[in-house]
C-alpha cells in the first residue's frame, strides 16, 4: 500500500515539473518573437536563469529542462507547420501574425505538442495550455486558445471524447 502513494507523488511531481516547463516554453518564445533573440541565447538565458530560480522576487518552478529544450526547439525547426496548422484553426481574418504575441506563444507551443508530440494526450495539451492562458489573461483569451488547440486536435486526427 506504500508504493501507491509514492508512485502518485512521482507522477504529480513529473507533471509538475513539464507544467513549469510549458509556462517557461511560452515565456521564451515571447522573448524570441518580441526580442529577435536566438533559439541559443533564449535556451542558454532561460536554463542558467529562469528554470526554477528567484528572479525579481518571483520564484520560478523547478521545471523539466529536457522538455522546455524540446518544445523551444521543437517550435523553431517546425514553425513552417505550426503556423499553418494554428491559422487553420483561427477565424479566416486573423492570421496567427495579427494575434497577440502571449497568445502566439501559447498557441506555437501547444501546437507542437499536438502536431508533434503523440505520447502525450491531446486533452493533456490543450489542458495546460488553457491553464497557461488562465495566468496571464482574464478574458475571452483563454476561450479562444481552448477552441483553436480543440480545432487543431481534431485537425490532425486526434480523439478528444466528452469534454471532461
Amino acid at each position: 500500500m506504500t508504493d501507491t502513494p509514492k508512485k502518485a507523488q512521482a507522477s504529480d511531481k513529473t507533471a509538475n515539473q513539464r507544467g513549469a516547463a510549458r509556462l517557461a516554453a511560452v515565456q521564451a518564445l515571447y522573448q524570441m518573437d518580441i526580442g529577435r533573440v536566438s533559439l541559443e541565447d533564449t535556451l542558454t538565458q532561460f536554463s542558467a536563469f529562469h528554470l526554477g530560480r528567484e528572479i525579481e522576487g518571483e520564484q520560478y518552478l523547478p521545471a523539466d529542462a529536457d522538455f522546455f529544450r524540446q518544445i523551444l526547439a521543437g517550435v523553431a525547426k517546425h514553425q513552417l507547420e505550426i503556423d499553418p496548422a494554428i491559422d487553420s484553426a483561427l477565424v479566416d481574418s486573423w492570421p496567427v501574425e495579427r494575434v497577440d504575441a502571449t497568445l502566439r506563444a501559447i498557441l506555437r507551443a501547444a501546437a507542437f505538442e499536438l502536431l508533434r508530440r503523440k505520447d502525450i494526450p491531446p486533452r493533456v495539451v490543450i489542458t495546460e495550455y488553457v491553464d497557461i492562458a488562465k495566468a496571464f489573461y482574464e478574458d475571452d483569451a483563454t476561450g479562444m486558445v481552448n477552441g483553436v488547440l480543440d480545432n487543431m486536435a481534431r485537425a490532425a486526427g486526434a480523439d478528444l471524447g466528452e469534454a471532461s
